[in-house]
């Protein structure tokens, strides 16, 4: 952060000789880590986070609700901008979780007649032939309609899940207040032991649950009569969403200030779709190694598959304005019991999607081509994320194809553009992995190893960062290369770097001092 501150099998060789069998798995060995591309590409669909980095699409966005339409993955969210421009919905949709189609103004102001501002937190859903996007317009507050002023949440439909939607009822269909439950933030759910749909909703601290009537455009009742009961559990502020999970319903909600550090994500668990919901725990909240004001979700669980990802706005670490927020998800994973376990954002990117959203560069030529991050030799190249890890481990192949330097990996760095004041460790043309340090302009080497270079292949190049001990690995089965202790940076953004050469990168993970 600071630095973006600061700039802005033994069977089938049965018969062979035990040291045949050596040599052939030593080779074995060799060659996974020569071949990075076979070895680390995930199952389709079966990722740890955003395979080609968090963002996933760009623009400032906020609040996504998800949905599966004919075997692809549709993301809603809000266009995060000020409310008076806040008059719009985009889509995208994707077949891998990795390329997004962007479809804009699935729904604009200009399609519902009672809406003149904010439009957000779109939730869709499909029954009968038709597509429903359910959302929130003009920000009423309690006591408004009483006063002429019109809001609350209205409810769309569509042919198509691209749209374009248009007003289903010409009024809101909830707008007024119920319980104390400000009406935005819905997320609409269809049971399968009846096919029974719900509306969960609420903002100010509350939340309701009512039926929604088989023609989705109408309150329904329940047994007793009423149409909205309360559920709102410890500590809820806003954004519903439900999810159910082998029989067990799940009301997931934010709490804390949307552009606040306490921004976040609950859950609580239930035997029934309207409660009760006692809050289990905190799973999502920010990372200051990642990023801040992390929230208001949806949720995605691959067809036929128990992988479940949790999808949510936050805000880069150097970013002070509220409204640019921006798309993100990571692995949601569930303990034997159905309880969930914390959310890890972790940051990767493997340029699989040719885009290289959140990076900041400076100097050389940069751009993405057959899912590698490659660079024009020049004199100096930096690239780098808007994070800040103290301990750590990062990661990246890195390939030289010309000139005669270095490239690799910068960290714990501060002031980019001024020369990435901090840690380097890289590949050289001259046959050496090298360690350095920039102390404002001042280079000093901290160690160097021999390794036999060739243009043009692919080095897996790691750092593990704990404290001030700091050890750089080059294919990763041979121990560290270079082992050193050295204090003079402890925390700062990660990237890459390029001096004198032409340098292609790929797989670029960094996590907390991970092994």
């Amino acid at each position: 952060m600071a630095f973006f501150s600061s700039l802005s099998s033994k069977s089938l060789l049965s018969g062979f000789r035990l040291d045949v069998y050596a040599k052939i798995t030593f080779i074995y060995i060799l060659l996974s880590f020569t071949m990075p591309v076979a070895a680390n590409r995930p199952i389709p669909n079966d990722y740890t986070t955003a395979e080609s980095g968090n963002p996933f699409v760009n623009g400032w966005y906020a609040d996504p609700d998800t949905e599966i339409y004919d075997d692809l993955f549709w993301v809603y969210p809000t266009s995060s901008y000020g409310y008076d421009e806040q008059t719009y919905l985009d889509a995208f949709s994707s077949s891998d979780l990795i390329n997004w189609t962007k479809y804009p103004n699935v729904l604009t102001t200009d399609n519902v007649t009672w809406a003149t501002r904010a439009l957000w937190a779109p939730a869709p859903i499909f029954r009968d032939g038709k597509y429903y996007l359910y959302f929130a317009a003009n920000d009423i507050q309690e006591g408004e309609p009483e006063e002429g002023k019109i809001g609350g949440i209205g409810v769309a439909v569509s042919d198509k899940p691209e749209g374009p939607y248009v007003d289903a009822i010409g009024k809101p269909l909830i707008g007024e207040y119920h319980n104390g439950a400000q009406p935005i933030d819905q997320d609409v759910f269809i049971d399968d032991v009846d096919g029974q749909a719900y509306i969960y909703y609420g903002g100010h601290s509350h939340a309701n649950v009512a039926k929604l009537n088989q023609d989705m455009i109408s309150i329904g009742t329940f047994d007793d009569g009423t149409q909205f009961k309360e559920i709102t559990p410890d500590n809820y502020v806003e954004g519903s969403q439900m999810l159910k999970r082998n029989g067990t319903y799940y009301l997931m909600w934010s709490e804390g200030d949307w552009t606040g550090p306490d921004y976040s994500v609950s859950y609580a668990m239930s035997n029934s779709p309207i409660g009760p919901f006692n809050k289990i725990a905190k799973i999502l909240q920010q990372d200051e190694a990642v990023a801040k004001s992390s929230g208001h979700n949806g949720v995605i669980n691959v067809p036929n598959t128990d992988i479940w990802y949790i999808v949510y706005h936050r805000r880069s670490l150097s970013e002070t304005d509220g409204n640019h927020r921006v798309l993100a998800y990571d692995r949601m994973y569930f303990n034997k019991d159905g309880t969930i376990e914390p959310i890890e954002m972790m940051v990767k990117d493997n340029f699989a999607n040719g885009q290289m959203f959140n990076w900041k560069t400076s100097g050389g030529d940069w751009s993405v081509v057959n899912q590698r991050l490659n660079v024009a030799q020049s004199e100096k190249a930096l690239a780098a994320l808007d994070t800040n890890f103290s301990d750590l481990s990062f990661s990246a192949t890195v390939s030289i194809t010309e000139g005669t330097g270095n490239a690799g990996l910068i960290f714990r760095t501060t002031s980019l553009e001024s020369g990435a004041y901090g840690y380097y460790a890289a590949i050289s043309t001259e046959g050496k992995v090298i360690l350095r340090k920039n102390d404002e302009g001042t280079w000093t080497q901290l160690g160097q190893a021999d390794i036999l270079f060739s243009y043009g292949q692919e080095y897996p190049l790691k750092v593990r960062a704990i404290g001030n001990e700091i050890r750089v690995y080059v294919e990763d089965g041979y121990g560290p290369r270079i082992t050193v202790e050295d204090d003079s940076f402890t925390h700062g953004a990660t990237g890459l770097g390029s001096f004198n050469t032409s340098a292609v990168f790929g797989f670029v993970f960094a996590g907390k001092s991970y092994n």
